[in-house]
């Protein structure tokens, strides 16, 4: 029996236009089942679904790294696993010296920065509704102004540069911080400690859940974490067939209200 749902955001509970339709507003509050929102986005990127679908709960955002509860209109930290910081600007150097054609920005738990303001923030901004806030340096900005770094985000539609960066990334972090694809054109860096699968674990104790009595929804590399954590795992249909494998069942696409079709036909209370 299903007791509780887990989602991504992007991909899956939002549409192409990134909002949640009135269709899967109305079949998650139908559902008479909680859900939280599992998601590489921040806090006030994700403030607007949370509200749409009434969600009063714990939520998930950094890809596990910020576990919060939004009280009075205030995120209220639960759990926090930030990037070390020494690691977080050398991140952001590395990248701006061998990739300086890609969009690079960071986040803390309140707000969203970056050197360069391009198309691809002017485009996040649009999608998100969160404003990002132009800097002059990285390491100046947070010398001045210390703060947590939850995210690190590239973007670029290049797909070869985006795989040689996500390597060397990879081999740059080792052990000590998460690279991972959220969708095609999005690679995040987080802390190792940020993984979807985290932000399960405490939902699961604080309610007594067992792993029978959950779902997730996911589209996306971020989301296999997650996917592995639950009893019922359902993947988009928009989602890359190496995806699709790690769901129990497969459910139609994100512009398709593959979430609302799913509690309708493919979850009821039992699977």
């Amino acid at each position: 029996m299903i007791n509780y749902l887990f989602s991504d955001l992007d991909g899956t509970l939002l549409n192409s236009q990134g909002i949640v339709s009135p269709q899967t507003v109305q079949a998650v509050r139908e559902s008479g089942l909680p859900m939280t929102l599992v998601s590489a986005r921040a806090p006030i990127e994700m403030r607007d679904t949370i509200q749409a679908l009434g969600l009063t709960g714990p939520q998930i955002g950094f890809n596990g790294g910020l576990i919060f509860e939004y009280c009075q209109n205030q995120v209220k930290a639960l759990q926090a696993a930030p990037l070390d910081q020494k690691l977080a600007l050398q991140v952001l150097e590395f990248v701006k010296t061998e990739s300086p054609t890609v969009s690079l920005s960071c986040y803390t738990q309140t707000d969203w920065v970056t050197e360069k303001v391009d198309a691809g923030t002017r485009t996040e901004q649009q999608l998100t509704g969160q404003i990002v806030t132009p800097i002059t340096s990285y390491t100046d900005h947070f010398r001045q102004y210390p703060a947590a770094i939850f995210k690190i985000m590239i973007m670029t539609l290049d797909k070869h540069v985006m795989a040689t960066l996500a390597m060397a990334l990879k081999q740059l972090v080792g052990s000590y911080a998460s690279v991972k694809l959220s969708g095609q054109t999005y690679l995040e860096v987080t802390s190792a400690q940020a993984q979807k699968s985290r932000g399960i674990a405490f939902i699961k104790e604080r309610y007594h859940l067992t792993t029978n009595e959950i779902a997730a929804f996911g589209d996306g590399e971020n989301d296999l974490p997650m996917l592995r954590a639950v009893g019922l795992p359902i993947v988009m249909g928009n989602a890359d067939s190496t995806i699709q494998q790690y769901g129990h069942r497969v459910t139609k696409r994100n512009d398709e209200d593959g979430v609302a079709y799913a509690l309708s036909h493919l979850i009821g209370r039992s699977y």
